[in-house]
């Protein structure tokens, strides 16, 4: 995979797209997915407004939205042709995403019901307002008309290497017994408790006195996430010592929207230092970027009224940042 360092970043950025349309005039307006046997109809749109990094996973081969060759298999007279991709990606972590971006869509689009904060925003823009922050040099400011998302993922994969007499081994095949096994298996359950987002980079940072890993997590924290955050979804993999997690969160922008005020004017005004760090994380809108560091701590796998079991325990953490816009 093709990647070139960012300045000024602990991070690498990844340069890879993997959904793409031939423009053909018979788009897919739906897909089918099956997900480790949970199906999902997705429409076009949704797909298409999914983060890069998640595309990645969900289509490594990548995706061509076409409508081509189900017009041939069927004759072409099905409009509502789904074709079906199974997809090895965790469905409950799919679901999650799924629901965040729609609820971020709602609020900021609004709904029949209820109005959102896009209309407020545009009249300002348009010039509505002379008492608003917003003019024709902030007209071009793709973080004011749309709503942004901070996509933040972790891959964890991790080695548990017991004491020499615990019995936990594997054969002359390299093959695990039962008591190694079990021990993987609490490890995991270890790690995957383990759910605050930053306690392991900052660890790294306190080790290495990493300034440029501490001001990642500073522009995080000053973006959309709090220093104790937990990961919005985090789940053992299937079969593997490696733990997925993701969280999103709304990117702070800096604007303001107020109450309405006497004559039912809803003032939008702009915190430009808060936009200025916001539009820093715009170098990550459709450009996932990696970081991946090691990371080794020693564990106590001993039960209740058992003497001391330390386990090291090492985990390779990939961390994948990106931004979003809906």
């Amino acid at each position: 995979m093709a990647a070139v360092s960012l300045s000024n970043s602990p991070i690498t950025q990844v340069s890879q797209t993997p959904v793409q349309t031939n423009l053909q005039p018979h788009l897919l307006t739906r897909l089918l997915l099956d997900l480790r046997g949970k199906r999902f109809s997705v429409d076009r749109e949704t797909i298409m407004n999914l983060p890069e990094s998640v595309l990645l996973c969900l289509f490594p081969n990548g995706l061509v939205l076409s409508r081509q060759s189900a017009a041939l298999s069927d004759g072409g007279d099905n409009d509502d042709y789904e074709e079906m991709y199974a997809v090895d990606f965790d469905p409950d972590c799919f679901s999650y995403v799924l629901t965040f971006f729609r609820n971020a869509s709602d609020t900021f689009y609004g709904t029949p019901s209820s109005p959102g904060l896009f209309t407020a925003q545009q009249q300002l823009v348009e010039g509505g307002s002379p008492t608003s922050d917003f003019g024709p040099a902030q007209s071009q400011n793709p973080l004011l008309a749309k709503q942004p998302i901070i996509v933040l993922r972790e891959e964890l994969e991790y080695f548990s290497i017991p004491p020499k007499d615990s019995g936990a081994v594997t054969n002359s095949s390299g093959i695990a017994n039962d008591a190694l096994l079990d021990l993987k298996k609490k490890c995991g359950d270890f790690l995957l408790h383990k759910r605050n987002i930053f306690t392991a980079l900052q660890r790294n940072v306190n080790k290495e006195n990493n300034i440029a890993e501490q001001h990642l997590i500073d522009m995080l924290c000053m973006s959309g996430f709090d220093r104790d955050d937990e990961w919005g979804y985090r789940a053992m993999e299937p079969s593997r010592c490696c733990i997925s997690s993701i969280a999103l969160v709304l990117l702070k922008t800096g604007i303001v929207h107020h109450p309405p005020n006497a004559s039912g004017e809803r003032q939008v005004t702009i915190d430009y230092n808060q936009m200025a760090t916001a539009q820093k994380l715009l170098l990550f809108w459709r450009k996932p970027a990696r970081k991946c560091w090691w990371d080794g701590i020693e564990v106590n796998m001993a039960q209740p009224g058992e003497p001391e079991k330390p386990v090291k325990l090492w985990a390779r953490r990939v961390w994948t940042l990106e931004l979003s816009l809906v």
